[in-house]
């Protein structure tokens, strides 16, 4: 299961090449609503954040100081 505020790797874009890179992180925003039915809110190429189907995703687990980064950065 994702967790709300973590981060994915994109694994699936067809028909949004140019909203999601393949293989590229993405940070998952919030969204219990989303979750429920199968999406996740991501912060895509455009700089907002949409939903998308969480099958299109692979969580993982990124390490602290990557994530301190990643936050600072956004």
């Amino acid at each position: 299961m994702h967790k709300a505020g973590k981060y994915v790797v994109c694994i699936y874009n067809e028909g949004y090449q140019a909203s999601l890179e393949l293989h590229k992180l993405y940070r998952v925003l919030p969204d219990t609503a989303a979750t429920k039915h199968g999406d996740l809110r991501i912060v895509d190429e455009s700089g907002e954040d949409y939903l998308y189907p969480a099958s299109w995703f692979v969580p993982i687990r990124v390490p602290e100081k990557v994530e301190a980064s990643l936050v600072r950065d956004s």
